[in-house]
């Protein structure tokens, strides 16, 4: 079983000074590679020295060291995000060099540290997978299904009638789907089935 990765519920930020330089972190939710450069557009500061970010999206991912000598920046701000377990998220850390040189080590460190330490404090709650599928049930059968699905954390998306009942999707966590199968099969004496839309 996969570990749990979490979402920020609110924008975040977080700032920090070493030695004179002053490191600034803002940390947002995404859903897709165009959010997170929106989101790291508005959020940068063209007057500052350099504007480093990374953003992860399920298997998707990408960064940028920003004039930073390379992997001194972008990387670290993603291992921050792999390292709180977040999804969906990008982060963008600002720096105003204040005279003094950090080194590459110094730069990992602060860099990564400032972007961990922002998420460690951000907001979140658990990423919930979700699947979407389609039932086709007679209108009997109906009423019993729509006063199951709050308690399944399932939520309909879509209905079509037809001649004997109605083809209904749904968008529910994957965890659930064994007991919608189940209720289905109760419903339906056997007759329908759960078909998942990710197979289409």
């Amino acid at each position: 079983m996969t570990a749990v990765r979490y979402a920020l519920t609110a924008p975040a930020r977080f700032a920090q000074d070493v030695r004179k330089s002053t490191f600034l972190a803002n940390a947002g939710a995404c859903s897709t590679p165009e959010a997170a450069l929106a989101f790291v557009a508005a959020s940068g500061d063209a007057a500052a020295t350099h504007n480093c970010w990374a953003y992860r999206i399920g298997q998707q991912y990408r960064f940028s060291d920003d004039g930073e000598p390379s992997g001194t920046a972008g990387k670290p701000i993603l291992a921050a995000i792999d390292g709180q377990g977040m999804d969906q998220t990008v982060v963008i850390v600002t720096r105003w060099f204040g005279g003094i040189k950090l080194g590459a080590g110094g730069l990992v460190r602060a860099y990564g540290g400032c972007a961990a330490e922002c998420l460690r404090l951000a907001a979140k709650q658990p990423l919930i997978e979700t699947i979407d599928v389609e039932v086709s049930l007679a209108f009997a059968a109906l009423p019993l299904l729509h006063a199951r699905l709050a308690a399944m954390s399932a939520h309909k998306t879509g209905e079509t009638f037809v001649d004997d009942g109605a083809v209904i999707r749904l968008r529910l966590p994957t965890s659930r789907m064994a007991e919608l199968r189940e209720l289905v099969r109760d419903l339906s004496r056997g007759r329908a089935q759960v078909r998942s839309l990710e197979d289409t």
